[in-house]
């Protein structure tokens, strides 16, 4: 993997990631952008114990653009399209958000362009390049730790308009936290609470009941990926790897060589589940990374968590009145029945 750093002409980081090593990346954005102006600020909740964003600016960002306006599509000098991408083409590209949540002080946001084909996304990428995403998103974790005010590294892909995606070019994100993540937070207290009343650590626990359950989906040498036993999404699936690492810097080489496998063959599945003729499934895929310095940081184990909002055909699961108020969810698909239907959906 070559990595090329330059800047946008507003000043913000832009970063080239290349499987070919002599790969140059000598273009600049000629565009007559302003320096970025953020107002990000956290701000603590103390009756619910968390943070929230204030973001005012992100009300301008880009929606919906027209075709051929996209600003992740590589620049096309010729066609008088310029993008956030100068060059021509790109394997896969980092920069800063131009409507950043967080920022400075409070922490970076960054977007991840997977590929150059706007009409792909990840599942149709090659083994080879869903590899190399992987090793961008491990040098995104190991390269944002650094920074001091940062804690927590959440790596991540939202897709489909339903999720409320604004752009249709395959892409992710990264979040840089400047604090540990609610929902971090309780798995903390659920592992330390574990490892008082039994002496053991409760991912391994967890891990070998799932493997033993009717719920596995895909099982290989380093990685297993099954459908929760209390699964809060209609179709959801947890892939850990089985030698337990606290973040992505951590995995082996045999772990980062069989990923890409697995996990292209789960986003198929997802786009398989409801049959023929359906729109593409939309899905939140989610890295869960230990934060850098919290207490407990030794017990945690790196997680990925995938899940839609779709329940069925033409049916989407709303967070209503007991999730969106009580954060007490309710899932219409037993996941012993989602788990068959993902391994139903195999390739042929």
């Amino acid at each position: 993997m070559k990595k090329t750093v330059t800047a946008l002409a507003d000043g913000r980081e832009l970063i080239y990631y290349d499987s070919r090593d002599d790969a140059v990346r000598e273009a600049v954005d000629r565009r007559p952008l302003e320096p970025v102006a953020t107002t990000s600020e956290i701000r603590h909740d103390p009756l619910r114990g968390d943070s929230v964003a204030i973001a005012s600016h992100r009300q301008g960002r880009t929606y919906h653009p027209p075709a051929g306006q996209c600003p992740l599509c590589p620049t096309d000098a010729a066609l008088d399209r310029f993008s956030e991408i100068p060059d021509r083409d790109y394997d896969v590209v980092v920069f800063e958000n131009r409507f950043p949540s967080l920022a400075g002080d409070a922490g970076r946001c960054e977007v991840v362009c997977f590929t150059s084909d706007h009409d792909s996304s990840f599942a149709d990428l090659t083994a080879e390049q869903a590899a190399l995403v992987l090793g961008v998103w491990t040098d995104r974790t190991a390269e944002l730790a650094e920074l001091p005010q940062v804690e927590q590294v959440f790596c991540f892909e939202n897709r489909g308009p339903e999720i409320g995606v604004t752009l249709g070019h395959p892409h992710g994100q990264v979040y840089a936290y400047p604090f540990v993540t609610p929902r971090t937070e309780r798995m903390f207290r659920s592992v330390a609470e574990h490892r008082a009343a039994t002496g053991g650590n409760l991912f391994d626990d967890v891990l070998a009941r799932e493997r033993a359950a009717r719920r596995v989906v895909l099982a290989g040498e380093h990685w297993v990926a099954f459908v929760p036993h209390a699964a809060h999404w209609p179709y959801e699936v947890h892939l850990y790897p089985l030698r337990r690492v606290r973040d992505l810097r951590e995995l082996d080489e045999g772990a980062r060589a069989e990923f890409p496998g697995i996990y292209l063959e789960l986003l198929r599945r997802f786009d398989r589940i409801f049959g023929e003729g359906e729109p593409p499934t939309p899905y939140i895929s989610a890295w869960h990374q230990a934060p850098f310095r919290a207490a407990g940081r030794a017990d945690f184990a790196l997680h990925l968590e995938l899940f839609t909002i779709r329940r069925t055909s033409g049916k989407l699961k709303f967070l209503a009145g007991s999730e969106s108020g009580m954060d007490v969810f309710i899932n219409d698909v037993p996941p012993e029945t989602a788990a068959r239907r993902l391994r139903e959906v195999a390739s042929t």
